[in-house]
């Protein structure tokens, strides 16, 4: 994976980019998605930020436009649980796809070369270039049952 250094560095021209300031805040957002390997909410980092960092004044607003800058950039990746909203994680991870249980949240991820194979052979007959791919598989998981 990306060093964080690097990824740091990317995430400042992306700003730069996008005509935005480098702030304090904005990095504890990519720094909390760098070093936690789960899917959290956009309430969940901004709650989980505040109690790490009780002196860094940090609104929901940043969280969620910094969140959207970074998923726009694949920086981070989000899973839609619908009305409930999106979960992300870090997008520089390798490709998984994920099991969610609707009765207690879980996400599973999983890898499985059969799945992923099946599916570039599926863009493959119908002659279509496929660029990316989600796979979310919905039900209850072994705890819920």
């Amino acid at each position: 994976m990306i060093s964080y250094e690097k990824l740091l560095e990317k995430f400042k021209t992306l700003l730069k980019e996008n005509a935005l300031k480098f702030t304090k805040q904005r990095e504890l957002i990519l720094k909390f998605l760098y070093e936690n390997d789960d899917h959290f909410t956009p309430e969940d980092i901004y709650i989980l930020l505040k109690e790490q960092y009780p002196n860094i004044n940090i609104g929901i607003a940043t969280v969620y436009r910094t969140l959207t800058l970074l998923e726009e950039s694949d920086i981070a990746s989000s899973i839609s649980f619908g009305s409930q909203g999106k979960k992300y994680e870090l997008g520089l991870k390798k490709h998984h796809d994920h099991l969610i249980c609707t009765a207690c949240g879980t996400i599973i991820e999983f890898v499985d070369e059969t799945i992923e194979a099946q599916q570039e052979k599926i863009a493959k007959t119908f002659n279509f270039q496929m660029h990316d791919h989600t796979m979310k598989i919905v039900g209850l998981c072994e705890n819920c049952q």
